[in-house]
């Protein structure tokens, strides 16, 4: 029963893998003692009240979590023989990225996996994103094994995720480890529906943070699928939005392009998110990659900064929280994706000078149009 304490630290969260306990509401793994004792009695899944709430009503608590918790994590990583599948973002792969991954993981093998292909739009060729990745990912002093674009909403690409990982294992370990909000404890549930049938057993949600602690899925008798905590990179989007704006930065369904015939000393605000300013060259038509929901506003580029502050959060919204938008300047000599790390990308396919705002941290990238 409840009362042994041995029995205590045999007990733990399925959903985000805290201990369970039912002394402080307000740490991790907090779940009401007769809570524990009738789910015991009844042989139910354990889920702690914080996943409890966030699977049937969407509502959030604060984690105590710190970055050093989630380093030490990753050492610990770092001194087993294992194979390390990190979980990347689309939309975000600079966000997405985890400082000195190579270093802190001992050097062990590495399996890349891009999420979020459900919302690419279809004219974008699958091939042309994996090379980027791989020059992105090279120029960060990783080299993976190999590199997979995937979607946790498709069973065919989880059936080949999932040989991928076996091909590379070599019958050891898995850790999958990535930063917050890129669908990573997503994947699994959808690794742990195809090998077992049985659905979404780890919480998950928009909100940043939600697995807690290390999850540990069997592969066969001596190996384990091992969940981490999603690593907390300020440079995310995600980080400057209130809970109920998050849908903006994990679009859902696949993004629909909008082409913008732009002249000179133009401007687009996306929401009160981000700006994007066409500064000189050429008329020239400007499709715009963004969540089918964010509303695009276009107006001159003479007071745009005045229009922003009197009509963000209204006109302009939703709006950044705890933040102020920052400007960077481009030279487009080629045709040209300025990509707002987290949010989408702008196709300029002349030559222009333009003019990407985001929050400060948040990155903004150059790079060859993916489409067209």
């Amino acid at each position: 029963m409840i009362e042994n304490e041995n029995t205590m630290e045999d007990l733990y969260c399925i959903g985000c893998g805290a201990k369970i306990q039912t002394e402080d509401k307000n740490a991790l793994g907090f779940l009401p003692a007769g809570a524990l004792k009738k789910k015991i009695e009844n042989d139910e899944d354990l889920y702690c009240q914080r996943c409890f709430r966030l699977r049937h009503y969407n509502e959030i608590a604060p984690t105590s979590l710190t970055d050093a918790d989630f380093l030490r994590l990753l050492k610990e990583i770092g001194q087993h023989d294992a194979l390390i599948v990190n979980v990347v973002d689309i939309f975000d792969f600079n966000g997405s990225l985890i400082p000195n991954l190579h270093k802190l993981t001992g050097g062990n093998d590495l399996l890349m996996v891009a999420n979020k292909r459900d919302v690419l739009p279809k004219s974008l060729k699958v091939g042309k994103l994996t090379a980027w990745l791989r020059e992105q990912a090279g120029a960060r002093g990783l080299k993976p094994k190999d590199i997979l674009v995937t979607s946790a909403q498709n069973k065919d690409d989880v059936a080949e995720l999932m040989e991928a990982i076996e091909h590379y294992r070599h019958g050891r370990d898995v850790y999958v480890v990535g930063v917050t909000n890129v669908g990573k404890s997503t994947l699994i549930n959808a690794i742990i529906k195809s090998a077992s049938g049985s659905e979404d057993v780890i919480t998950t949600s928009r909100f940043p943070g939600t697995t807690l602690d290390k999850i540990e899925i069997p592969l066969d008798e001596d190996s384990a699928l091992i969940d981490t905590p999603g690593i907390i990179h300020r440079g995310q989007m995600a980080h400057y939005l209130e809970p109920e704006d998050l849908k903006y930065v994990s679009p859902r369904k696949e993004i629909k392009p909008k082409t913008y015939q732009l002249n000179p000393e133009q401007t687009l605000f996306f929401g009160g998110l981000t700006r994007f300013d066409f500064i000189s060259g050429e008329r020239q038509g400007m499709t715009a990659y963004f969540d089918n929901e964010i509303k695009v506003h276009r107006t001159k580029l003479a007071g745009a900064t005045e229009f922003y502050e009197k009509h963000k959060g209204e006109l302009l919204a939703p709006a950044l929280v705890g933040a102020k938008l920052v400007r960077r300047e481009f030279k487009i000599t080629d045709k040209s994706d300025i990509v707002f790390s987290g949010l989408g990308w702008v196709r300029v396919p002349q030559k222009a000078v333009v003019a990407a705002w985001v929050p400060k941290g948040v990155d903004v990238v150059v790079r060859k149009a993916l489409i067209g």
